[in-house]
């Protein structure tokens, strides 16, 4: 079964309808400059208090922060602690170095790597990662992350078999999420933007993704 992640949640009830929705996971945007933004404590009292609503966990539901281009891999970990999340997803210009060193002091940790899909991407690239995950997404200069636009899946396809685990995303819908599992088969799949009224605030509607 494909996982679905829903990321950029940004208030309780946007965590609530993703989990009735079916999302195997949440992911709370760290970056500062990101519009779905999230302070750390804001976050662990969104999950803290999920977690304390009877049912509202019946199954393991996975908590990710999201990171972009942080200093060290210390400053990573203590963020992600914090917030108290379960995955750490690196959605910046991290080196293999970096990620190296971040799963070395964070072995409990489900550490993501992203790569932004340029022209000229190369799929022996990700695999380079010594991460636990892999996530594909569309690149732009000027974002990271949430640009709604969707990548070509042929590459994805690619990547799909020279890493252990990959997680689609880029321009997800309810539209066409069904066709992408099929045609990537990816470990799982990423919507943010795509499922959102306005940045940070989920549609209700939209968000019933899970095929």
């Amino acid at each position: 079964m494909v996982k679905i992640k829903i990321c950029g949640i940004t208030n309780p009830d946007d965590a609530r309808a993703a989990i009735e929705a079916g999302a195997d996971m949440l992911g709370f945007n760290f970056y500062r400059p990101s519009p779905r933004f999230l302070e750390p404590q804001s976050a662990r009292a969104i999950i803290e208090n999920l977690r304390a609503e009877i049912g509202a966990f019946a199954r393991k539901v996975t908590t990710a922060g999201v990171f972009v281009n942080e200093p060290s891999a210390e400053d990573v970990i203590r963020t992600a602690e914090a917030a108290g999340v379960d995955a750490i997803q690196l959605h910046g210009d991290e080196s293999l170095s970096f990620c190296k060193a971040l799963k070395l002091i964070a072995p409990d940790h489900l550490v993501i790597k992203v790569h932004r899909v340029a022209q000229g991407f190369e799929p022996q690239e990700a695999a380079a990662y010594e991460v636990d995950a892999i996530m594909l997404d569309a690149f732009d200069k000027n974002l990271y992350g949430g640009t709604g636009r969707v990548i070509d899946w042929s590459i994805a396809h690619r990547v799909s078999e020279l890493v252990p685990r990959l997680f689609l995303s880029g321009g997800l819908s309810p539209s066409n999420v069904a066709e992408a599992i099929a045609t990537v088969r990816p470990y799982g799949v990423d919507a943010c933007s795509a499922l959102e009224s306005s940045p940070g605030r989920k549609d209700v509607e939209q968000i019933h993704i899970v095929p």
